[in-house]
């Protein structure tokens, strides 16, 4: 069954997209969904692991840890109850009831997305901040966050949520950024970086860099 609610208030998808429930936080997760690599509502845990897995490009047992991540992730995804738990492993998570699940920071993180899922170009901006122009692969340079731009943004957003926050929000938000790193991140090593621009274009147009894309397309699911 796929979701069929609205996605954005900021405007409706982008003409041969699948809309995306405001109750998907993730913006990733909406791209999957939006682009048609994954279902909107409930989906399998394998297929939900090879598609992610995929995206990543890792092998061997880089990929079967990847996976093993993911199922993880997923099963308690929409709450923690013993019975929850089991009906996600067994069904699959609900992509369009994370929302206010037990990922959910309530504020604490990025604050890109709001509770509508319209985003925030003041918060995207405030993203850029923490980046550098860095040499792009490609050629010409871009702005870029490395993995210690990352972990300085995640340091200052549960900062600035002092007062409405929980311990585990800063455990969280390792699962986040670091991991849209390593998926969506450009060059190798201490040089690696994410695109603010793809960020952008993850966020507000919930399409995936056309490299990832390629990449999930051309592996065997």
């Amino acid at each position: 069954m796929q979701d069929d609610r609205t996605a954005t208030v900021s405007g409706d998808a982008p003409p041969r997209q699948t809309a995306v429930s405001p109750n998907n936080p993730c913006p990733f997760l909406r791209a999957l969904v939006a682009t048609g690599f994954i279902d909107g509502h409930i989906v399998p845990l394998p297929t939900l692991a090879r598609t992610i897995v995929a995206a990543t490009g890792k092998a061997g047992l880089r990929r079967k840890l990847a996976a093993l991540n993911t199922c993880l992730v997923a099963v308690v995804a929409n709450g923690l109850s013993p019975l929850r738990q089991l009906r996600n492993a067994w069904f699959g998570p609900e992509l369009d009831a994370l929302r206010d699940g037990p990922l959910d920071k309530h504020g604490a993180g990025s604050r890109i997305l709001d509770a509508s899922a319209a985003v925030n170009e003041a918060e995207l901006a405030r993203l850029a901040e923490f980046g550098k122009d860095r040499p792009d692969p490609s050629g010409g340079t871009e702005r870029g966050l490395n993995s210690h731009d990352i972990t300085a943004y995640m340091e200052a957003n549960f900062a600035r949520a002092k007062g409405a926050r929980r311990r585990i929000d800063r455990l969280l938000m390792n699962g986040e950024w670091p991991v849209l790193l390593d998926i969506m991140g450009k060059g190798d090593g201490k040089q690696r970086y994410l695109s603010v621009a793809e960020v952008r274009t993850l966020f507000t147009e919930r399409r995936l860099p056309d490299r990832i894309a390629r990449r999930i397309a051309s592996q065997p699911l």
